[in-house]
């Protein structure tokens, strides 16, 4: 059995576990909330198996991405807290697709951000480091195109125009040696920023 002293240290634990385990999106057949529903707290890679269609969503609190197609796959939209009232609304807020397959949870974060992108695959070609926020790569550092990248610390979202426009794709930390591989052939990411809500 597990015992916590009730101390500062004890209780910022107890503050930090409830923080983490509490993120929540409910998806729902019909616009405004309507029909039935389906209660996401994790990854899901099928939610086609749960309800044949979304009309609407409810992210209850936490961050998600959702994904056009099963298994993370397509088009992607980040969704932070806050209610999503109808497809439509969802498409005029930059959400380039009409039907959601999967979703993916997005983990609390509250450290350093820290991500190196490259000219080419395979990390070749020029490479910048970024720490915060980049708006426009060809006017901050002459790049006209960025075709893998290495996320050190903090979850980021790339985009294919500048000032945070266009299709979007989330990454977490790790090594992205091809973006081409990944499928992303006919994008090039000219935006990057990180994920700083804390929903």
């Amino acid at each position: 059995m597990i015992q916590f002293n009730s101390d500062l240290k004890g209780n910022f634990f107890l503050n930090h576990l409830n923080f983490q385990s509490h993120q929540q999106v409910i998806f729902y057949e019909d616009r405004n909330f309507q029909g039935r529903s389906y209660d996401c707290m994790s990854d899901c890679s099928d939610i086609s198996s749960y309800l044949s269609r979304i009309g609407s969503i409810r992210v209850e609190s936490g961050c998600f991405m959702v994904y056009e197609r099963n298994s993370y796959m397509g088009n992607q939209f980040f969704l932070r807290r806050g209610e999503y009232h109808d497809m439509q609304r969802m498409m005029s807020m930059g959400m380039m697709f009409d039907t959601i397959r999967s979703c993916r949870m997005i983990p609390p974060y509250r450290g350093s951000f820290r991500m190196r992108i490259y000219e080419r695959d395979n990390f070749g070609g020029q490479m910048y480091e970024l720490m915060d926020d980049c708006d426009n790569i060809m006017e901050r550092y002459r790049m006209s195109d960025c075709q893998s990248c290495h996320v050190m610390d903090g979850h980021w979202l790339m985009y294919e125009q500048p000032q945070y426009r266009g299709r979007m794709v989330y990454f977490r930390p790790g090594e992205y040696r091809s973006f081409r591989d990944m499928g992303y052939s006919n994008m090039r990411f000219m935006s990057m920023r990180r994920i700083t809500d804390m929903c």
